[in-house]
């Protein structure tokens, strides 16, 4: 790793004077242990235990073959406790305070009664289902069961939430297999370290999906649960089929449930089989044609009438995507302060409001200084990086800001944070960010470490795997380790 050394961003590993971190004083140490041969050895290893395990994604564009293994790096995010113990505060807050929001805009809205959230950013939001949930009351008052929350790291180092994911938040199955493939292939570095287990994760997972009991279940104590997946076509159908066979649950489309008399049913061989818990990952408006779009094929109809009535529970919460519009993320940190009465422990990244002409006039001066993000869409796409832009892209969205200026907002381009990856055959500085996930039930809970992706693309600053990015293994350092460094 002789050859890597830090610019003018805030390096993972390494500090200003070129030497490791305490916490990757042990690594590095291991790294410099090794030749070419061998990591160019180990690395095409690694590729190939992705490959054979099947572990893809899908890519709707591409016109030729939409599989792709997910890329991966195997130098790891190692991340110390203190660091963590702040990140898991920080990420339960969060969510606490986002969870209070969603029960009360399906019952109260006192917080845009008292002023502080605009009706209209709410009400003409496509994801608030007022007419179909409104003043219903859900197991636990939880309308978040799986929150996936990303964070960069600025220039000093501070960590800075960046996006909220709300409705189906993907890429936990990679956070498992990361782990293992690097189990597989670089054992020796784990007997090394001491690193916060994920052995008993997806168990905690499984148990917070069953504390969703309806009120009108049959066996409350023994509920049956299934994850409903769009089919094998999804982007992310790898992740739906690894989370239900490691907790155990029936993976089903809508054609394998029915509903009468207001209950949900699953078809088997041996007849229909009453079903009380939905984890979904399909969109809300394709859930009940009856309900939303007519004309889903992938919803259930009579769904919603079932989940009026008590008699099924569907998580995560339809209607959340209220919550995780990147409109509606600059007032989190209001929420946090509102219904928490706290201050924000991780603070948000600046956004500019361009519905309103003042900030919109300050963007549009500096398009060449800024990000540029719709609020309604994901995985990188309508997405203008100012600073790479050629002046053709950047007034393309100037015309589009123009047009329907409430669609986007904008932010600083803030020098995200890089770690060494390992691609070809060298060590080269790429940017990553993490997604941090947060089990919500009786209890919350956050996975140790989450998915760090990385822009694998030298130069990059889109992690998205459908854009190029590729993952890596994070470690949580146990209490004490950096003392044995």
């Amino acid at each position: 790793m002789n050859n890597y050394k830090v610019a003018s961003y805030f390096d993972e590993m390494l500090q200003d004077e070129n030497k490791p971190k305490p916490h990757y004083q042990r690594f590095h140490r291991l790294m410099e242990q090794y030749t070419e041969d061998e990591l160019r050895e180990k690395h095409e290893t690694a590729q190939m235990n992705f490959l054979r395990q099947g572990i893809t994604f899908t890519v709707y564009h591409e016109a030729v073959g939409t599989e792709r293994t997910m890329p991966f790096d195997f130098i790891p995010i190692i991340i110390p406790t203190d660091k963590w113990a702040q990140i898991e505060k920080g990420m339960k807050q969060r969510v606490s305070a986002l969870n209070a929001f969603l029960d009360d805009m399906y019952h109260d809205q006192e917080i845009i009664k008292d002023g502080l959230i605009p009706r209209e950013l709410v009400e003409t939001n496509p994801n608030y289902y007022h007419s179909q949930v409104g003043g219903l009351d859900i197991p636990l008052n939880n309308h978040i069961f799986l929150a996936g929350i990303d964070l960069i790291r600025d220039e000093q180092g501070e960590y800075r939430v960046l996006e909220d994911n709300l409705r189906n938040p993907s890429g936990m199955s990679y956070v498992f297999q990361n782990r293992y493939v690097m189990r597989q292939v670089y054992p020796e570095l784990f007997f090394q370290h001491s690193i916060e287990t994920l052995e008993h994760q997806l168990s905690m997972l499984h148990q917070s999906l069953l504390s969703h009991v309806p009120p009108n279940a049959i066996e409350p104590l023994a509920p049956t649960a299934v994850l409903l997946t769009p089919g094998m076509f999804n982007s992310a159908y790898y992740d739906h089929v690894f989370l239900a066979q490691q907790m155990g649950i029936e993976l089903v489309e809508g054609r394998d449930l029915y509903v009468r008399d207001d209950k949900v049913f699953m078809k088997t061989i041996r007849g229909l089989r009453r079903v009380d818990i939905i984890y979904k990952r399909i969109d809300d408006d394709f859930m009940d044609p009856e309900a939303f779009w007519p004309d889903s094929e992938l919803g259930v109809p009579g769904l919603l009438r079932a989940y009026q009535k008590g008699n099924v529970s569907i998580l995560n919460g339809i209607g959340n995507g209220i919550a995780d519009d990147k409109a509606m993320y600059a007032y989190v940190p209001d929420m946090i302060r509102y219904y928490l009465n706290e201050e924000p422990l991780i603070k948000n990244v600046p956004t500019y409001f361009l519905s309103d002409k003042a900030q919109r006039d300050e963007v549009l001066e500096k398009l060449d200084q800024l990000v540029v993000k719709n609020v309604g869409a994901s995985g990188g796409y309508d997405l203008l990086i100012g600073p790479q832009a050629s002046p053709e892209e950047r007034e393309q969205f100037r015309h589009k800001i123009m047009e329907n200026p409430a669609k986007y907002i904008a932010q600083p381009t803030i020098k995200l944070s890089r770690a060494p990856a390992f691609q070809g055959d060298d060590f080269y500085p790429c940017h990553v960010d993490l997604r941090v996930f947060v089990m919500g039930g009786k209890d919350s809970h956050v996975l140790p470490g989450g998915l760090s992706r990385v822009a694998l693309k030298e130069g990059s600053l889109v992690v998205n795997s459908s854009q190029g990015g590729g993952g890596k293994d994070t470690w949580v350092l146990t209490e004490g380790e950096i003392n044995h460094a």
